[in-house]
């Protein structure tokens, strides 16, 4: 696709929203929805006047404007004579002419059309339109899969399975019922402007708490109507029923006695609801948390699959009724708005993961539960588990049930949780697709023909700057991604947050290219810019910070509403093993944009004084941020001040170097961020002195860090803390010690 096509397909988004829904200006919805064969017709099913008094006026005939879909059909019919045909129709259909009064008029252009048209479906592959595409190294063999994949599917969903079908008629008519899916529920709603305009706003109100099952001291928090009940067993948990019954033979062969009140399951229906979920209280794998992760991950890879085989289902289906509809129809184009069922290009779903051993084990865990029918040949697993895993124990570990794949941790100085997250491929720089056909499952599969891309956000975010300088390239695989999981967001936020914000703003928009989707069936939705208020995003963290909160609330924009856990900590105090003297100091900030100007500033004013008139070394200050690090070395530079660095960028050269000046007295202070201890996890010798400048993230650093004095003479610790650090101090000290030292009108507090 040139250039030139390319700028004329992005047009899409050019469509003024307010046109579609202006129920006051009829005639103008005339010019842009009176066409039987355009995906864009009105949403509310009413005829515009002059259609329903039968009569076009000459003046509406002449003058009027081509709207957004009379460009899109005269740009793709030059190329495409099907779409030139079908734009013919438009306009036969516009000026009133009937379709015998077209054949009398142009009988030989008829029928020269209809010949041409006919060539072109000889030579179109089974395949989906939206799902077809050419593989760099594809095989004959594959796409005979894929072709076979169309038959088998519709035959299977017709006999096996009791799946809701949106059906022939019109989605404006889908209402929320008993006989639909939350699948068919969710993607049959047309937004309104209204609705929109609402939406934008990004203000949300939670209206309804719940207790989260499992849990103490957790509740789920909702927007909108409350959608909690007691599924029913017989209606498959709203899962496809082959992937419901190897789900169920995969946890009885784990042991599972009970799927019905599994955490597994229960985690299922919650996102299965297509509301954007956040869990910020997920125990993770590394920290002993193996079965609820497991549980957890089990839940949302059943929730890819089963979006990914009903999509495919539902274009299946209406693949082989617009086949039979162009049969006894003259090949016309379907109208029927049941037919709009694809997206801007196939890919569907998109799990950003911090690691890529993290990786192997969602991706192994994607193709154990894949039934066993689509799941024959795995291609490309070999190469996978190279890149992927680091020795044959690692892959050993990935295949056994959950909550039992957890190495040992070696023997080594080092935490056990750092010795399980660290042990296998930390690589952060990854990004594979997966492809599903009927016997098969591809890894690296072209992006554009996959189902399923599983990225870090450092890999997803160099395609992304790749396509900027390079025009030929593009990312617009993440056109028409509808649901977005983004695991292990803590481990995320150790490396660089703001690579997966760039990331998640690049979901959804118009692409460059028309990528060979049939634009006669995409959904009106797509076209309008509204995607993202459709997409859901299922947000999972060992915690909660500004960051995942923001990402949350600003760039998560579901129309269903969003489900969220509020949880109160119990803090982690009783972990501090020496009896040290634990004193918060609390500054006061004006805002959150000042907060750490006012940090700063009481540092230099009140605590650095007394540090510089000391006369005793073994001074560590801990400090959370790089930003904050930064500032505080340069001040201590200006202060001529005697310390060494230990940071993540440092070289290893350089932080033995200055462990070992510490510990001798050569440096009187040492600055410790925390992602290096995240990283490496230090026991530095020689503290006698604590200034945790800004709390961790993480809150089992705080005890690890305190337990550093053991050897001190003095056993001091001073805390730096305001009002917008609450996030934090409620996971060190617990909930209600933080809001009491918040509300407190003394700004001094001790622990021991």
């Amino acid at each position: 696709m040139g250039k030139q096509s390319g700028k004329n397909l992005a047009g899409f988004g050019k469509r003024k929203m307010a046109n579609r829904f202006n129920t006051g200006k009829k005639s103008r919805r005339l010019e842009e929805e009176n066409v039987a064969h355009s995906p864009a017709s009105t949403s509310s099913g009413e005829l515009p006047n002059e259609e329903s008094n039968g009569v076009v006026s000459e003046e509406e005939t002449v003058y009027k404007e081509p709207s957004m879909y009379d460009k899109l059909l005269m740009t793709l019919g030059s190329s495409n004579k099907s779409v030139s045909a079908a734009y013919k129709l438009r306009k036969r259909q516009e000026e009133g002419i009937s379709d015998s009064e077209n054949s009398e008029d142009d009988g030989s252009e008829s029928s020269s059309d209809s010949e041409d048209a006919d060539n072109d479906e000889e030579g179109v592959d089974d395949e989906d339109p939206e799902m077809a595409g050419i593989e760099e190294h594809s095989e004959d063999s594959e796409n005979e899969d894929d072709q076979e994949t169309s038959a088998f599917d519709d035959e299977e969903t017709h006999d096996s399975d009791a799946e809701q079908d949106l059906g022939t008629s019109s989605q404006s008519a889908v209402e929320p019922s008993m006989c639909l899916s939350s699948f068919d529920i969710h993607w049959g709603h047309k937004l309104t402007k209204a609705e929109v305009e609402n939406l934008s706003k990004k203000k949300w109100t939670y209206e309804w708490e719940v207790p989260a099952v499992g849990m103490t001291k957790g509740n789920w928090a909702g927007t909108g109507e409350c959608f909690t009940k007691d599924d029913d067993p017989n209606s498959c948990y709203g899962l496809k029923q082959k992937l419901y019954k190897h789900w169920l033979d995969v946890y009885c062969r784990s042991g599972g006695n009970d799927f019905h009140s599994s955490r597994e399951r229960l985690f299922f229906s919650l996102f299965n609801s297509y509301r954007d979920i956040l869990h910020c209280n997920k125990k993770p794998f590394y920290h002993r948390g193996s079965t609820e992760d497991s549980n957890v991950m089990d839940a949302y890879i059943m929730q890819c699959l089963n979006h990914v085989f009903k999509t495919r289902d539902l274009v299946t289906k209406n693949d082989a009724k617009v086949s039979k509809l162009r049969e006894t129809a003259n090949n016309e184009i379907p109208t029927d708005d049941s037919f709009l069922d694809h997206g801007f290009t196939r890919p569907k779903v998109l799990i950003l993961l911090p690691m890529a051993s993290i990786a192997l084990r969602v991706v192994k865990r994607i193709i154990q539960l894949t039934p066993s029918a689509h799941k024959v040949n795995v291609e490309h697993m070999d190469r996978f588990s190279r890149e992927f895993g680091t020795d044959d124990n690692e892959d050993e570990k990935e295949i056994t049930p959950p909550g039992q794949e957890i190495l040992k941790p070696h023997k080594s100085s080092k935490p056990s949780d750092f010795q399980v997250l660290f042990g296998g491929n930390s690589k952060d720089d990854f990004m594979v697709g997966i492809k599903f056909t009927k016997r098969s499952i591809k890894l690296y599969s072209d992006f554009y023909t996959s189902d399923i891309i599983v990225a870090s956000s450092v890999g997803l975010l160099k395609k992304i700057d790749e396509a900027k300088i390079n025009k030929e390239k593009d990312v617009d695989y993440l056109s028409s991604i509808e649901v977005l999981v983004i695991d292990h967001a803590d481990v995320i936020t150790m490396q660089n947050w703001d690579f997966l914000k760039s990331v998640v703003e690049q979901l959804n928009h118009i692409p460059s290219k028309q990528h060979g989707t049939d634009v006669m069936r995409i959904r009106p939705w797509y076209l309008d810019g509204y995607a993202p208020f459709y997409r859901q995003t299922i947000l999972l963290s060992y915690y909660s910070n500004p960051d995942i909160n923001n990402l949350f609330n600003k760039h998560c924009s579901n129309y269903h509403g969003k489900v969220k856990l509020v949880h109160e900590h119990k803090g982690v105090l009783p972990k501090v093993v020496l009896q040290v003297r634990q004193i918060y100091q609390r500054f006061d900030a004006d805002s959150i944009e000042h907060f750490d100007d006012a940090r700063f500033e009481y540092f230099t004013t009140k605590v650095f004084p007394k540090i510089k008139d000391s006369v005793e070394g073994g001074i560590m200050i801990f400090i959370s941020s790089y930003f904050e690090y930064v500032r505080v070395r340069n001040f201590l530079k200006s202060q001529s001040a005697s310390f060494c660095l230990l940071h993540e960028y440092a070289q290893q050269s350089d932080i033995s170097r200055a462990r070992v000046r510490f510990f001798e007295g050569k440096r009187k202070i040492m600055l410790y961020t925390e992602r290096s201890h995240f990283y490496h996890r230090y026991k530095i010798r020689g503290i006698q002195n604590l200034i945790i400048y800004s709390l961790p993230e993480r809150k089992e650093f705080y005890p690890e860090v305190v337990n550093m004095l053991d050897g001190s003479n003095d056993m001091a610790c001073t805390v730096l803390f305001s009002q917008f650090d609450l996030l934090r101090l409620e996971r060190i000290v617990g909930l209600a010690s933080a809001k009491r030292m918040l509300a407190s009108k003394m700004k001094m507090f001790s622990f021991s």
